[in-house]
């Protein structure tokens, strides 16, 4: 049976909506009773990982009657047409992903967008996030912060993405694998000085959670040995300041002296200092 024709029930959220609903990093007592609710009644449940989500139900004690189906990043766009049919023939849609909050760097945006579009109710459970969790036990401001879902995976993209965040007034939280934090903590040292607040925090709410916070430089002296398991960064705010464009002008006038194109020069220095290219490339050409 297709989840556009699969019998309505009365049972559970309202019929017609699409859920999202948070589920544990670590730990089944993390599960909040709406959750086993929703489990439980849901007409369909798109899973991250079926075999995950049919562990963590056993886990709950519930049982899915629902039909589930998965819903992971290569899936998305193949799925996501008939989760909307079925929520438009009355149906509730449940978005679970292996951990946390669905959409947030996990499956369940693209259905969400199109949930939207279509005028289709769309609600959420709340719970553990690993965003929220990481920067609550980082120790460093929490008053203001941004998250930047994983860094970036190559080496001369997270350099550039690094140096945007000299001057970032925020606190930045972002994923890292395991494989690359070594690599991507190395590369903060010389983008943002030894001295950065950092936290690294690992297998959050699980058996061996460790939070490992300190300077730039001592933390990644740490990783370099070695880290396993899921990791959130928490990135303190940068003290520096992006310099004002028209002090930068000159050195782009040196550059491009030089023989560089001007455009070349002002992607080059507005890459170093994290400045906008387009005001810089404006300011550089009229003067």
């Amino acid at each position: 049976m297709s989840a556009a024709h699969a019998k309505p029930r009365g049972d559970g959220p309202a019929a017609g909506a699409l859920v999202l609903a948070a589920t544990p990093m670590g730990q089944y007592g993390d599960a909040s009773p709406r959750l086993r609710a929703a489990l439980a009644s849901a007409h369909i449940v798109a899973a991250e990982d079926t075999r995950r989500t049919r562990a963590l139900a056993a886990g709950l004690g519930v049982v899915i009657t629902g039909r589930i189906v998965s819903y992971y990043d290569q899936v998305e766009a193949v799925r996501t047409p008939g989760l909307v049919e079925a929520i438009e023939n009355g149906h509730t849609v449940l978005v679970v992903t292996d951990a946390g909050m669905p959409s947030v760097s996990d499956p369940g945006f693209r259905l969400v967008a199109a949930c939207a579009d279509a005028g289709l109710p769309i609600t959420c459970l709340p719970g553990p996030s690993a965003v929220t969790t990481a920067l609550a036990v980082s120790g460093l401001p929490c008053e203001r912060f941004c998250f930047d879902g994983f860094a970036p995976r190559k080496p001369g993209a997270r350099r550039k993405w690094l140096a945007q965040l000299v001057a970032e007034p925020r606190t930045v939280v972002f994923f890292e694998s395991p494989h690359r934090l070594a690599d991507t903590l190395a590369d903060a040292v010389d983008a943002l000085g030894p001295d950065r607040r950092v936290a690294v925090c690992r297998e959050l709410t699980k058996t061996y959670e460790e939070v490992r916070r300190g300077r730039l430089d001592d933390v990644a002296a740490w990783a370099a040995d070695g880290v396993r398991g899921e990791i959130t960064v928490v990135l303190a705010p940068g003290a520096a300041q992006v310099p004002e464009i028209d002090d930068l002008v000159g050195r782009v006038r040196t550059l491009a002296g030089g023989g560089m194109r001007l455009k070349d020069a002002c992607a080059q220095i507005a890459e170093e200092t994290g400045a906008s290219k387009r005001e810089l490339y404006e300011a550089a050409h009229d003067a």
